[in-house]
């Protein structure tokens, strides 16, 4: 522990520990930030984080801890209430706001509510609702229902409401997981604002690029235990990965060339009013066809129509040479074409089912008995294979999906497309929400799916990762393929500088 004067910390604990069971969430844990800091808290998924924050926050009591501190009174016991009155506050990465409420009373909501029932002043909420965001230096109508807002609003709502209760030390769970660059931008420096403002800031974030822009010190936590405390000057992403997984994580570029490959995919013009227009792209067997730009190009609703979901207005489409004109999704699976969505919550799982259930869900047609029935030996057989095959880690096929992490949700969704035994794979924002370890561990699936002859396009907005797994890269802006490259002949920087330019 630093012997720095207390004053200057937001927060220190010292050997804090929690166990679950016969889990040990948290081994003697240190972790301190100082008034003003940005401070990154780094690890996989599973590794103590979340843990730490509800502890931090009294939704959790240590087992022991040696000191908990907060602005420099020393704290035996608390609860979020109690928390909260003292100035912490969590953003975790659903935000916990209310969508049909305006944005004024979702940002006074704590304040209207209370601690006990009363009138509520309108003209009064507005203007403390107003005076919150003009301290943030934004725009946003007030009386607007949350749910017209985009996600990136919602975040600056979601962080008003924290300092409309005297927030001075604020942890945020995954916030830019799901903003474009702009948008990140653009949040990273409300951060920067509230940090000049002496208001500390805990990141959470997989995101290692922004993690390294926006902290001055980032705390590492590897299965519940403290790996270290490191300076963000002079550390790089590759080294940040190996602290939070324990070992060298590969990012070396894997294009191959591919030249007597057949294609398996083509498009030829193909357009769909106000989304995308005139592309043309192939992908060949074995081939990882990178496909990237800002969020909005067209991206998704390219791989949409590709799989039936929608209708192209223009242009034509092949499967293995002959034409092909989904009429449906179900008509695509048939045809051999699979999506894993970027919204694995919503299109990917069904969060309430099994992780067996998730597994085989899309092809129940090929589980049946002869007596019309699902044969739970099958189905056993192919979750077995795949969970196996996949390097799934999960407690019991029948827990329910989700009780896994990030990481293994996305093996599970992976499982479910392969099953169908597709010859064309498409992966949109696949390791959104996915830790550093996990990442790797889904990639190395891929390039192996690739090196036995399955096509895969992958759609990502971050440039690293199409860079080190593709073997050619269509950059999309504006609904149009603007230019191809090699990623052997082709540096990050150089590609993010034309994509973000």
């Amino acid at each position: 522990m630093t012997t720095a004067p207390a004053e200057r910390f937001a927060l220190r604990l010292h050997k804090v520990s929690k166990a679950f069971g016969g889990v040990q969430a948290l081994n003697e844990v240190d972790f301190e930030v100082r008034a003003g800091e940005v401070h990154c808290l780094a690890g996989e998924n599973g590794c103590g984080k979340s843990t730490l924050i509800k502890t931090v926050t009294g939704v959790h009591q240590p087992e022991s801890a040696e000191l908990i501190e907060l602005f420099g009174e020393k704290i035996e016991r608390i609860n979020p209430v109690q928390a909260r009155e003292k100035g912490v506050s969590v953003i975790w990465q659903d935000l916990a706001l209310f969508p049909h409420m305006s944005v004024a009373e979702n940002i006074a909501f704590d304040d209207l509510v209370g601690l006990r029932p009363r009138s509520v002043r309108y003209r009064e909420m507005i203007t403390r609702a107003g005076e919150v965001l003009d301290r943030l230096g934004v725009r946003i109508a007030l009386s607007a229902p949350l749910n017209d807002l985009p996600i990136a609003q919602r975040q600056v709502v979601a962080i008003a409401r924290a300092l409309m209760n005297d927030a001075k030390l604020i942890f945020m769970d995954e916030p830019t997981a799901s903003l474009t660059q702009s948008e990140t931008d653009r949040l990273l420096d409300i951060v920067r604002k509230l940090s000049a403002d002496g208001v500390a800031i805990v990141f959470v974030s997989h995101r290692l690029a922004e993690v390294l822009e926006i902290a001055e010190r980032v705390t590492v936590v590897r299965d519940g235990n403290l790996v270290g405390v490191y300076p963000t000057d002079g550390m790089t992403q590759a080294r940040l990965g190996e602290l939070m997984t324990g070992h060298h994580i590969e990012n070396d570029v894997a294009a191959r060339d591919l030249p007597d490959a057949p294609v398996v995919f083509e498009t030829r013009g193909l357009s769909r009013h106000g989304e995308f227009e005139d592309v043309s792209l192939t992908i060949k067997a074995g081939e990882v066809l990178g496909l990237t730009g800002l969020i909005g190009a067209g991206r998704t609703e390219l791989a949409h129509v590709m799989m039936g979901m929608r209708k192209a207005d223009a242009g034509t489409m092949l499967l293995n040479g002959a034409d092909y004109h989904p009429g449906s999704i179900r008509h695509a699976i048939r045809k051999g074409l699979a999506y894993v969505s970027e919204d694995r919550l919503a299109l990917g799982l069904l969060q309430k089912q099994s992780i067996e259930d998730n597994t085989v869900i899309s092809v129940l047609g090929k589980l049946t008995a002869a007596t019309g029935l699902i044969s739970d030996t099958r189905k056993a057989e192919l979750v077995r294979h795949w969970i196996r095959e996949l390097g799934v880690k999960i407690g019991q096929p029948s827990d329910a999906i989700s009780t896994l992490s990030g990481g293994n949700q996305q093996k599970v969704v992976l499982a479910k497309w392969l099953a169908t035994k597709p010859r064309l794979l498409i992966l949109d924002s696949p390791t959104v929400g996915v830790d550093v370890g996990a990442r790797a561990g889904i990639f190395r699936i891929v390039r192996e799916l690739a090196e036995e002859g399955l096509a895969i396009l992958l759609i990502s907005d971050e440039v690293t990762e199409v860079m080190h797994n593709s073997d050619r890269i269509l950059h999309m802006a504006d609904g149009r393929i603007v230019q191809n490259y090699d990623p052997r002949t082709i540096s990050v920087p150089q590609l993010e500088e034309r994509i973000y330019a």
